[in-house]
């Protein structure tokens, strides 16, 4: 029986995807870089944004091609793009919201973890939904380790008072998948985020879901 849903943010809760692709791609355009193609971000995303910047300069310089200091400069510009407005062309899921309050109505404790910056997490979770909808929210923190890590999930059970294995960890990618097998609890693999259903399957997902709806199925069944 699940007690508890923990959500990944991107690509799961909110589709950020362009927005994501515009801070990251300012940030490359300040620093005298090209541009990366949006889409290609899909790939890009989902381990926090120090691996980000890695994985943006690898794409437009080539592996090595760049220092320290580059990755630190593209850092910088891209925080303080993304943190003056975290919530720019983000948009819902259809099906999302409702899915989240039919399982709140349910008495299913839910809670949010995000590779992404604490304060980016929040504002964007806070901006979506009602407040007092999740009862935890949680972006990257300097003291947890970030995701595939079972460390956030573990503490978000711990801090909701409910066991693994009565947490469905909810996300798109292999990350997800793994922190939520990590943790020993089972995973819903998401269909409409920012990966396909074979990185899904890859990492073991224990549900694949093609709507929001089925995780509220898939939750009321364990109930009964």
């Amino acid at each position: 029986m699940y007690k508890a849903c923990i959500f990944d943010l991107d690509g799961t809760l909110a589709n950020t995807l362009d927005s994501i692709a515009y801070f990251a791609n300012s940030a490359l355009k300040k620093c005298g870089y090209e541009c990366i193609e949006n889409e290609k971000y899909r790939y890009l995303v989902g381990n926090g944004a120090d691996r980000l910047m890695h994985a943006m300069l690898d794409t437009v310089c080539g592996a090595g091609n760049y220092t320290e200091n580059d990755i630190g400069r593209l850092r910088e510009i891209y925080d303080d793009l993304y943190e003056n407005d975290p919530t720019y062309i983000v948009t819902n899921y259809n099906g999302m919201h409702e899915t989240v309050n039919a399982l709140k109505t349910a008495g299913i404790k839910l809670a949010v973890l995000s590779n992404k910056p604490h304060n980016c997490t929040a504002a964007i979770v806070d901006a979506l939904f009602d407040e007092g909808t999740f009862d935890l929210c949680y972006g990257q923190r300097a003291q947890v380790a970030r995701k595939p890590s079972p460390e956030g999930a573990l503490l978000i059970a711990e801090e909701l008072g409910v066991e693994p294995k009565g947490c469905l960890y909810i996300g798109d990618t292999n990350t997800d998948m793994k922190t939520g097998a990590a943790a020993g609890m089972d995973t819903a693999g998401v269909l409409w985020g920012f990966r396909d259903e074979n990185e899904l399957k890859e990492n073991n997902a224990t549900y694949i879901v093609e709507s929001p709806k089925q995780i509220y199925e898939i939750v009321a069944c364990s109930m009964r």
